[in-house]
């Protein structure tokens, strides 16, 4: 049962019960007019509505108005006493989180409702004092779940089509109404009509960037930026990591009823480590282009604060913000810089790692973090219970069939040659030991030289020279790498499968 109708039946419950104060948490005053509106009709009783613009009205009834000009509590007074069982819903409550005269006269009219075996019922959705709410029931209406949504953009839909081109099928309005997950329905009608106006119509294309607009919302957080995505991102090799994304996509998609009816949650994250070069960091841009969400990267390393208090608040601050723009993709780069502690560490990185640890476990929201690490032995061994990253995968120096991937990648885009497979097969061997980086690097000191000196100045000798330029990670570091490839083998998921002999 949706959310909505849980809090209308709660809500009805209550008024039957003659509760004195029922409080809906709500930041939407129109949906919640609009229940009240169905619990009027339903138990064909008069609630009485006020806001400061309609004044005094009832509900499922036009024939009634008044304008009392002024605060309501005195009209509510003198109802609850003229009238016994009375339904009376404030729409515009403020101020009701301090002990002022404002509320101690709210108390008196609760008193009076009491008496008098009527409801008050408070639509807020700030905090209320305890004084308030010890004299009745509290319900949350939550933003519209995944039906209501899908219920929302089908009706817009079927407002704009043949006015404007719509390409959605049921699957795409599905996916937007995913991605417009922890919207209100103003802005969700708001978002569409901006979407619809400005690309002259409903795209399929389009429809990622619809999370996107989340963080437009929301005020900035210095520690998390938002990165730009290519849809069309390729990314060479690592098609173990991308057999398991394309699995867990749908599972992070799927609707809130069906994780429920197979108690599942969506997947949390991955924990990348492995030899530097080979495509952790442009991992998490992956993961975003496949995925179709936008990417935030989250430097945890600078809610650190002198002041007593500040990295504890900014760190809740940064949380807070991320799952404000959920759905997305969280990318927190060389994670054990950050939440490294040792026995001796300070308190303040103790409860710092102690918020995150808490949210990553905890959060609802649906956030995929890609945690990339050069050295995963400094990071605390809690980050790895089970249920805080769904998986952790090694990133090894590329394999051969990786290599001539990333080489006929980078050979078309940036010096815009295809070569013969003999000469591919020359430049895949004389690069074993390579990263992915250090192809990159050689590749792109060819297309220098051809900027500056001409197209014609490069050619096959060009290329092979830059590549045997090259000195390899494995050559310069190692002992380091040995270790770092000892550590994944025995302890990761492999990101790249295995060549076949």
């Amino acid at each position: 049962m949706s959310n909505y109708k849980v809090t209308m039946k709660e809500v009805k419950n209550y008024i039957y019960a003659r509760t004195p104060l029922i409080i809906i948490q709500s930041s939407e005053r129109e949906r919640v007019e609009r229940m009240l509106t169905a619990i009027s009709k339903e138990l064909m009783a008069d609630v009485y509505y006020y806001t400061s613009a309609k004044q005094v009205v009832k509900l499922n009834s036009n024939d009634y108005s008044i304008d009392i000009d002024s605060d309501p509590i005195s009209y509510m007074s003198s109802i609850f006493r003229k009238k016994r069982g009375t339904v009376f819903a404030y729409g515009d409550v403020k101020k009701i989180s301090e002990d002022t005269m404002y509320t101690r006269d709210l108390i008196n009219v609760l008193y009076l409702a009491k008496e008098s075996n009527s409801t008050l019922i408070l639509i807020t959705n700030d905090k209320v004092i305890q004084q308030i709410t010890q004299f009745g029931m509290i319900s949350k209406l939550d933003y519209p779940d995944d039906g209501e949504r899908c219920a929302l953009i089908q009706k817009f839909i079927t407002a704009y089509n043949g006015r404007y081109t719509v390409e959605w099928d049921d699957g795409d309005v599905f996916r937007a109404s995913t991605l417009l997950r922890g919207f209100t329905e103003i802005q969700i009608e708001n978002i569409l009509s901006n979407e619809i106006v400005s690309e002259g119509g409903l795209y399929k294309k389009n429809i990622y960037t619809l999370a996107g607009q989340k963080s437009r919302l929301y005020s900035s957080v210095s520690s998390i930026q938002q990165v730009d995505v290519d849809i069309g991102l390729e990314v060479a090799g690592l098609e173990n990591l991308k057999d398991w994304l394309e699995e867990k996509r749908k599972v992070f998609f799927a609707s809130d009823s069906e994780l429920k009816r197979f108690g599942l949650e969506t997947p949390k994250g991955i924990l990348l480590a492995g030899v530097p070069g080979c495509g952790k960091s442009y991992s998490a841009k992956m993961v975003a282009a496949l995925w179709e969400l936008p990417l935030f990267r989250f430097d945890i390393g600078s809610v650190y604060d002198k002041w007593m208090g500040e990295s504890e608040r900014k760190m809740k601050e940064a949380l807070e913000f991320i799952d404000n723009v959920s759905p997305c993709v969280l990318w927190v780069d060389e994670i054990e810089k950050a939440l490294a502690v040792s026995d001796g560490g300070n308190d303040t990185s103790k409860r710092i790692l102690g918020q995150f640890l808490f949210w990553l476990q905890e959060s609802k929201s649906r956030v995929f973090m890609t945690a990339t690490a050069n050295d995963i032995t400094k990071l605390p061994s809690e980050l790895f219970r089970k249920g805080r990253f769904s998986e952790i995968f090694f990133i090894d120096l590329p394999t051969a069939s990786e290599r001539r991937s990333a080489i006929e990648q980078y050979t078309k885009k940036c010096l815009h040659i295809k070569f013969r497979e003999e000469q591919i097969q020359k430049l895949v061997d004389i690069s074993e030991g390579f990263s992915f980086s250090e192809i990159e690097y050689a590749i792109k000191d060819t297309a220098q030289q051809m900027l500056i000196y001409g197209e014609h100045s490069v050619n096959m000798q060009t290329i092979t020279d830059n590549f045997l330029k090259v000195v390899p990670i494995i050559k310069r570091d190692e002992e380091a790498i040995t270790g770092i490839r000892a550590w994944g083998n025995e302890r990761a998921v492999p990101a790249h499968k295995d060549e076949e002999v």
